[in-house]
């Protein structure tokens, strides 16, 4: 049977997760937004019979087994929390909670209900990311030591930074990390394992904004291992769309070095050897390479067939203590150990 999925919110992100259901084969048989007018425009675009612009409203009244909430941070709860006590597997969109305290109790509300409340974190399900994971699994690096992604989307300078996509970034006091590094976060812990330790320098490069644009964080795993974000959203990279990777990357092994750029194009350099193309499928050429697209066909298979879920909230609150470690380390000029890091007692 055709999984049926049902939109909260109408906003910049919501048509790439209407496309993802579309290709991914479900049926979207209802959306919700405040503003009727911009939910109504999305059921016209796909094809949409059933628009609402109350959430409880919308639960009542539609056969779904999906809630995709793609709200903002501070209008997520009340409708993640209603969904789970309707029964409904949930997709709730990043930033996850206003905060770690509201990102704890809609997790905790997820296993109360016995119900599957996935974090809407993309990033790891691009095509170049999961070859990678691909790779380090079959042996392919020999023991992989270092990571090294260079975020460069060229999309914040000047006084008009975000306003034509989503002005809200201008006012986020914590903005970089929490709204971009966060899916880089994820991505190393797929790649690399458990974060162990963090150290963060956080900058603010454009003036009009209020949260940091830059950063340079140090991320430490098991076995000597480490990975390096090198971010700032100012500069731009070689790319004809620098949103489809948002930046480049290395991965470095004992055998050798494996390359990403701007075309989600991998390059692999042997140990002494010349550097070339390493083939696999690339995905589509849009932004992040279908990702949305592959995480909601990962959620569909969940439930056809019971696959194991990633990026289930209790899985996710990993990546959000991480986030606040960052801060904490940037706060107090120092490496933060995980394991001895309370995000209830952290400066940031």
């Amino acid at each position: 049977m055709t999984a049926r999925v049902a939109v909260v919110g109408a906003g910049y992100f919501a048509p790439f997760h209407l496309q993802g259901w579309a290709e991914a084969g479900a049926q979207v048989v209802a959306i919700c937004d405040l503003d009727r007018a911009k939910a109504q425009s999305l059921a016209e675009k796909f094809a949409i019979k059933n628009v609402f612009v109350s959430a409880d409203e919308m639960l009542a009244a539609s056969a779904c087994e999906v809630v995709d909430v793609v709200l903002a941070p501070q209008a997520q709860a009340p409708v993640v929390l209603a969904a789970l006590q309707a029964g409904r597997t949930v997709i709730c969109q990043k930033p996850f909670g206003r905060d770690w305290a509201e990102a704890q109790s809609m997790t905790a509300a997820a296993q109360a209900a016995g119900t599957a409340l996935v974090v809407h974190e993309n990033f790891r399900f691009t095509p170049w990311f999961r070859e990678c994971h691909r790779l380090i699994d079959a042996g392919f690096f020999g023991r992989l030591h270092g990571m090294t992604f260079r975020l460069r989307p060229g999309d914040g300078q000047g006084p008009a930074a975000y306003l034509d996509r989503q002005p809200y970034f201008q006012q986020m006091p914590q903005f970089l990390v929490r709204e971009t590094a966060v899916h880089f976060i994820d991505t190393f812990r797929y790649l690399m394992g458990e974060v162990r330790a963090v150290t963060a320098r956080l900058r603010r490069l454009n003036p009009v904004i209020a949260g940091e644009d830059a950063a340079l964080i140090v991320f430490e795993f098991d076995d000597d291992r480490s990975a390096l974000f090198d971010g700032n959203r100012l500069n731009d990279h070689v790319a004809n769309d620098p949103r489809r990777t948002m930046g480049e990357m290395w991965l470095e092994g004992e055998r050798g070095v494996l390359r990403l750029d701007g075309e989600a194009r991998l390059w692999f350099k042997p140990h002494r050897g010349s550097e070339t193309e390493h083939a696999y499928d690339r995905g589509t050429s849009a932004a992040f390479g279908g990702a949305c697209t592959a995480l909601q066909a990962h959620v569909l298979a969940h439930l056809a067939h019971g696959a194991p879920l990633e990026n289930t909230a209790t899985d996710y609150l990993a990546n959000l203590r991480v986030q606040a470690a960052i801060y904490h380390s940037h706060a107090v000029g120092s490496r933060v150990l995980m394991d001895r890091f309370d995000p209830h007692t952290s400066r940031s």
